[in-house]
């Protein structure tokens, strides 16, 4: 495997991370927390946002279960696994 296709599945499964994390810290209250906590959730959220965005536009909630994010992470593990294959062969 190639330098760059180290870096970007590194960096596909980084981002992959953070949206976990999102999901496992929107069950801990936001504005009660304080300090490092507080600002690396909020980092958090600026760095999922955006991605996460369209698939919540396209798939609304049913009830409490949330499956834009589900959706947004196959994708994720699908573009991972496509850059790889692809940059892998060059």
């Amino acid at each position: 495997m190639t330098l760059v296709t180290q870096f970007v599945v590194s960096l596909l499964t980084v981002f992959i991370l953070l949206v976990l994390a999102r999901i496992v810290w929107s069950y801990f209250p936001h504005r009660s927390t304080h300090g490092w906590i507080r600002a690396t959730q909020d980092f958090v959220n600026e760095t999922t946002g955006w991605y996460l965005a369209p698939f919540r536009r396209i798939i609304p909630p049913i009830g409490i279960l949330d499956l834009s994010v589900m959706a947004a992470i196959l994708v994720l593990f699908i573009l991972r696994s496509v850059a790889a294959n692809v940059l892998g062969s060059f």
